[in-house]
């Protein structure tokens, strides 16, 4: 809308555009990938890190946006506890030692066990300032965490972000084979490309004979994949390793070069959109 507008639409120079609403955008990044699950607690933002980490090591300028605004997890699970300050207009983002980019709400509290109280509007308009206004430009991947839901802040991420490719996040259990279709319904409602199913806690290894336990019983991943056509990228064990330094703030330490290598991929084979 001008800021002359006089309120007389037919005699305005700008008439059919003041209410138009602007598309995805991608603010200079390469490749912008989603990783979603459509529910809470099966790993996907421990997903979302190590994806990050991955293209990190294969040579990439990676960022992460932690649009779990209401459950950010990612500045934990990297090590990262300096807020973003604002330089040149931009919203500039701490680093991890090796370089990965995380913007997040949790960088902004005093108290990072401080629950984040918004309604859906505010959620949504958080999301669009981190995107629209930080410093992603030059990175090759942007790496997005998805909150759980197919609410107002995922629909915000499609809306608002031209995301390249969507990974889906599952576990072994039906229900969150169920609860997962949700979140890969909602790509496909909105033209999303999707990479590929990731299997986290998919099974454990007996340290002393190498036997593979499958804690949560009989995967269902094969169901996912003849109905929506997918394959499974990786499947992530039950790692005490891996929790460790989630938890200390280390991941980026984490060896696993079958699920780094697999993550990669699922990245790179990606093209990006125009």
């Amino acid at each position: 809308m001008s800021e002359t507008c006089n309120g007389s639409c037919s005699s305005c120079s700008s008439a059919g555009n003041c209410n138009k609403i602007p598309g995805p955008t991608r603010q200079g990044v390469g490749r912008i990938i989603a990783v979603g699950s459509g529910k809470g607690g099966v790993g996907k933002s421990t997903v979302s890190a190590l994806l990050a980490v991955a293209l990190n090591r294969a040579g990439y300028r990676v960022g992460v946006l932690d649009a779990d605004v209401t459950g950010p997890s990612i500045p934990k699970l990297l090590g990262i506890d300096r807020p973003p300050y604002v330089e040149n207009n931009k919203i500039q983002m701490p680093a991890t030692a090796n370089g990965i980019k995380v913007l997040s709400v949790n960088l902004l509290l005093k108290d990072d066990g401080a629950p984040v109280v918004w309604r859906g509007p505010l959620i949504s308009g958080t999301i669009k300032q981190f995107w629209e206004d930080g410093a992603w430009g030059g990175l090759d991947f942007a790496v997005i965490d998805l909150p759980p839901g197919t609410a107002d802040a995922p629909l915000t991420v499609m809306q608002s972000i031209q995301v390249d490719g969507i990974l889906a996040v599952t576990m072994p259990q039906g229900l969150s084979t169920m609860i997962v279709q949700k979140q890969i319904n909602l790509g496909k409602m909105m033209n999303v490309p999707l990479l590929g199913l990731v299997e986290n806690m998919s099974y454990a290894v007996c340290p002393h004979c190498g036997e593979r336990w499958d804690l949560f019983g009989s995967s269902h991943r094969e169901e996912i994949e003849k109905l929506f056509s997918l394959k499974t990228l990786a499947r992530i064990p039950v790692d005490q390793k891996l929790t460790e330094l989630g938890d200390a703030g280390r991941l980026e330490e984490y060896e696993n070069d079958e699920l780094m290598q697999a993550l990669t991929a699922a990245a790179v084979g990606v093209k990006g959109r125009v």
